[in-house]
């Protein structure tokens, strides 16, 4: 409240508590005058201007403190707020959120009818590492749909999953065309260096599956996906590959809602003790399709079915054995169309 406002309600209270005080003199001198010649009067005009009286003295005693300490009306306890919390420990701020990272993809190709696209995203190791995307022809057909991601392992160092088998886009395509899956976007980051399978360091040990935060982040600031996690998310391997895409799925279903492994090898034991250690949750579902005439890759994929009962693993296991075809490209083709379908029903519904 400003100075000069005080210093103006203090006068009134002044003016205001002499007015009441003489006037109550005055009316206490006719009451006694009255009960001297013994007249009927009233006391209560008296008290109440000797009690309004008191009540402007009090006000003028409370503003005159004010105006001569310069203090105004409402800073006090605003002054002692500010020293409460300048005696208080401030709290520790959250860490800020890293910024999203901005990722370009250029155009390679067209296969399947759809689109495929490149860019380069940090790896877990921090270095940069070429991913591919490639989007469905529905993708530009439906320009407000967001689309489930599979993401495609790599067997081989330094390559991405589509170099290695160029037909995995057309098993995904024609599994669309025939009825059987949804359109899905696949994203092919290449597999790190180091070793010239490394999938075989993944088929030892399971549990090194890495978040691949930046890989999701990327994709999902640039294209038009379901938000990353189970229920839209989940990972596919084929041939050197499958051991990879095993892996991710028994070990992180927090990430992906179902996983497909395509006539690989694998490590029953190992996988079924890196799924005790997996984090806890639905269960995970595995596809492990093979051609029937792969019997070492059909009883590789049953020993793991195996390892994980007997283990008790929360892990939904199913083996798909039945394609048949006259070439081995061919029934690859067939067993990418049988993982596409598999994925799609186990994945909600949008």
């Amino acid at each position: 409240m400003p100075r000069s406002l005080l210093v103006l309600l203090l006068l009134v209270a002044v003016v205001a508590g002499s007015w009441l005080a003489r006037s109550a003199m005055s009316r206490w001198r006719d009451l006694r005058a009255a009960q001297t010649y013994e007249l009927a009067a009233e006391a209560r005009p008296v008290l109440v201007r000797a009690g309004a009286a008191v009540l402007c003295l009090m006000c003028v005693s409370a503003l005159g403190v004010a105006v001569l300490a310069g203090l105004r009306p409402g800073r006090v306890a605003v002054r002692q707020a500010v020293a409460a919390v300048g005696t208080e420990r401030p709290a520790a701020a959250a860490p800020p959120a890293p910024a999203p990272v901005e990722v370009l993809f250029s155009n390679v190709s067209r296969p399947a009818g759809g689109e495929l696209l490149q860019g380069e995203v940090p790896g877990p190791d921090g270095r940069p590492r070429a991913v591919r995307v490639w989007l469905p022809a529905e993708y530009r057909q439906e320009p407000a749909a967001r689309f489930p991601v599979v993401v495609v392992h790599s067997g081989t160092a330094g390559r991405t999953a589509d170099q290695d088998l160029p037909d995995v886009f057309d098993g995904a395509a024609s599994a669309v065309e025939l009825g059987r899956a949804r359109p899905f976007v696949l994203v092919a980051p290449e597999a790190p260096s180091g070793t010239g399978h490394p999938c075989d360091l993944v088929t030892a040990v399971p549990q090194a599956v890495a978040d691949d935060q930046a890989l999701r982040a990327a994709v999902g600031a640039v294209f038009r996906t379901r938000p990353a996690g189970p229920d839209g998310w989940a990972v596919l391997g084929v041939d050197d590959g499958a051991p990879c895409a095993a892996a991710a799925g028994l070990t992180r279903p927090d990430l992906y809602g179902a996983a497909a492994a395509v006539s690989g090898r694998y490590d029953g034991r190992a996988l079924a003790a890196a799924v005790g250690e997996a984090p806890a949750g639905a269960a995970a579902r595995l596809l492990l399709a093979a051609a029937k005439r792969d019997t070492d890759g059909l009883a590789s994929a049953r020993e793991v079915q195996a390892a994980l009962r007997d283990a008790g693993a929360r892990a939904e296991v199913r083996i798909s054995d039945l394609v048949q075809d006259y070439s081995a490209d061919r029934e690859r083709l067939r067993l990418v169309r049988v993982a596409m379908q598999y994925l799609t029903e186990q994945l909600p519904k949008p």
